[in-house]
């Protein structure tokens, strides 16, 4: 009760696109709150608190902090603490020089967003094959608005990926930061944050799950060579690219080339 409810076919999602309809469809609130439907509140505080966040109005995104699911498996339990941590950070344009590519950072699972200042930045992209979370958050920051991590607003999000859905997943990651290459001009590269988290989840692992640590560096080689080639998809005939997609819309859409 309360609420209205827009299908919207498979084949017609679009990262980007689908939540700036949404943003269309909302004419009349200052804050828009995107939640997706595997993200499970972990209590009813939650989304008063990622609203709290916007009492600094220099503030143009927020996030939550996302918790392992329950029965959550070691790998996906270490990527939520290893990119939440319990303090809660403004982030601005100037932080970049400290947290490089980690200055832009958002979730699109549990985020928040000043409806003026995603006018400004000219809202979601659309056509972006994912992390239209980042690009947004990006222009942001570019433009002085800042962009908070909300510890306090906290929910249940965490997947369970096999390394082929890994490598899918970062491929897409790839495709991203090929095409929008100004992320990394501007923020620095990923690949440091990326040797970060693989000494960050082999002593996670050490020694109660030290038996997974082959498998943990053979899912950090996967990912590595989905971002490489998805970073030069430009070089791969399109049959490629839609068997090293996660998002196969993307490429059906005919608009990615």
């Amino acid at each position: 009760s309360g609420f209205e409810v827009v299908e919207i076919a498979n084949s017609e999602f679009d990262h980007g696109g689908t939540r700036q309809m949404g943003v269309g469809l909302l004419s009349d609130c200052d804050i828009i709150i995107c939640v997706t439907q595997d993200a499970i509140l972990a209590d009813e505080n939650a989304l008063e608190n990622i609203v709290a966040c916007f009492s600094d109005e220099k503030v143009g995104a927020a996030y939550g902090r996302q918790l392992p699911r329950i029965g959550a498996e070691p790998f996906e339990a270490h990527a939520r603490l290893f990119n939440y941590s319990p303090e809660n950070v403004i982030k601005t344009f100037a932080d970049r020089r400290e947290l490089g590519i980690k200055t832009v950072f958002i979730s699109n699972s549990f985020a928040a967003y000043r409806k003026k200042a995603l006018a400004e930045v000219g809202g979601f992209p659309v056509n972006a094959i994912l992390s239209e979370d980042t690009f947004v958050a990006a222009k942001m920051l570019l433009t002085d608005w800042k962009v908070a991590y909300c510890a306090d607003a906290t929910v249940y999000h965490s997947h369970d990926y096999t390394f082929r859905q890994e490598f899918k997943r970062y491929f897409d990651v790839g495709v991203f930061h090929g095409r929008e290459s100004w992320i990394r001009e501007q923020f620095g590269q990923a690949e440091g944050e990326g040797l970060r988290f693989m000494a960050s989840e082999i002593s996670y692992l050490w020694p109660k799950h030290a038996y997974l640590i082959p498998s943990s560096l053979l899912r950090c080689l996967f990912k590595y060579l989905g971002y490489k080639l998805g970073s030069r998809e430009q070089y791969l005939p399109l049959s490629m690219k839609v068997k090293m997609s996660m998002n196969l819309n993307y490429w059906k859409r005919g608009v990615a080339g």
